[in-house]
């Protein structure tokens, strides 16, 4: 039988007019009519009696919605939740991000978003490689700006990131200040393996200008970005990081620059999606939350 026709017949009865119970649908006066002839048809019985001041229900029509009422009433809860949820933002989002940009942008404010989203399931996925969303089955994802698929919607979370030369006072002191590119060959270095290629990660100073791979001796090799900051910090050699990720032990004095002129310039972070994924509520609050806790203003 048709939930239309038993909402139409519902309708009526309640509000005794085909008139207001088409206004209360959001259909034509014409349309409720339709709906009550073609139930009335089906059953073989009359379920409404008309007189020209008003309108109710025979005894058959009366049985029946005492006895479909709850269920109407219940499709009709299930049906405005389900409109609802469509602008609440709730269920599973799956975050693909490197570590680092993890570590920077999403666990200072982890606790916040939480707390401001309680139905949102947050899944984040750390991953050093270069994902492909849709394949993954992610949401969206965090990187640099240089290394997203240019099919990609991105959303800058900074203005721009340095690659910057460090080590501990100890270590300077031991070991000596560089000055000049040459002069890292004499001192111990720590190294960046990528987990996606397996490569060792170049060291890179701009020269001129430019950017020039050097060469260094390799002291510690580590596939874990924060094993970087822990073994420069105990002063087991140089290294070379983000400058967003080491900015408590460069507050702290841990960690001191060397070679600033040399200083790599990136592309910023960005936060990026498949152009039609942003639509879902739970992605665009956190593509919001997080932006505007970058500083940048909220969505349009």
């Amino acid at each position: 039988m048709p939930t239309s026709s038993l909402q139409a017949l519902e309708a009526v009865a309640r509000l005794q007019s085909f008139t207001r119970a088409g206004a209360a649908l959001g259909v034509s006066t014409a349309a409720v009519s339709q709906h009550i002839r073609a139930l009335e048809s089906r059953v073989g019985v009359r379920l409404l009696e008309r007189t020209s001041r008003r309108v109710h229900t025979t005894e058959a029509g009366q049985r029946l919605l005492d006895e479909v009422g709850p269920a109407l009433a219940t499709l009709s809860t299930s049906l405005q939740r389900l409109a609802a949820d469509q602008h609440t933002p709730s269920g599973l989002l799956r975050i693909n991000t490197s570590r680092l940009a993890a570590r920077v942008f999403i666990e200072p404010v982890l606790d916040a978003f939480l707390a401001r989203y309680p139905l949102i399931q947050l899944e984040l996925f750390l991953d050093d490689t270069f994902a492909d969303l849709v394949h993954g089955g992610f949401d969206a994802g965090i990187r640099l700006g240089d290394s997203i698929a240019r099919d990609m919607v991105a959303l800058p979370l900074d203005h721009g990131q340095r690659r910057i030369t460090v080590a501990s006072p100890d270590y300077l002191a031991r070991c000596g200040t560089p000055r000049r590119a040459e002069d890292l060959l004499a001192h111990r270095c720590i190294h960046f393996r990528m987990p996606g290629s397996g490569r060792i990660e170049p060291w890179v100073l701009m020269v001129g200008g430019k950017p020039v791979k050097v060469e260094v001796n390799a002291a510690l090799i580590f596939s874990d970005d924060s094993w970087l900051n822990k073994a420069a910090v105990a002063g087991h050699g140089l290294a070379q990081r983000f400058e967003c990720s080491i900015r408590d032990e460069l507050k702290a004095g841990l960690l001191v620059p060397v070679l600033a002129r040399h200083a790599q310039p990136f592309s910023g972070f960005c936060i990026y999606h498949p152009a039609r994924r942003l639509q879902a509520p739970k992605l665009r609050a956190f593509v919001s939350f997080l932006r505007e806790s970058c500083g940048f203003g909220p969505l349009a």
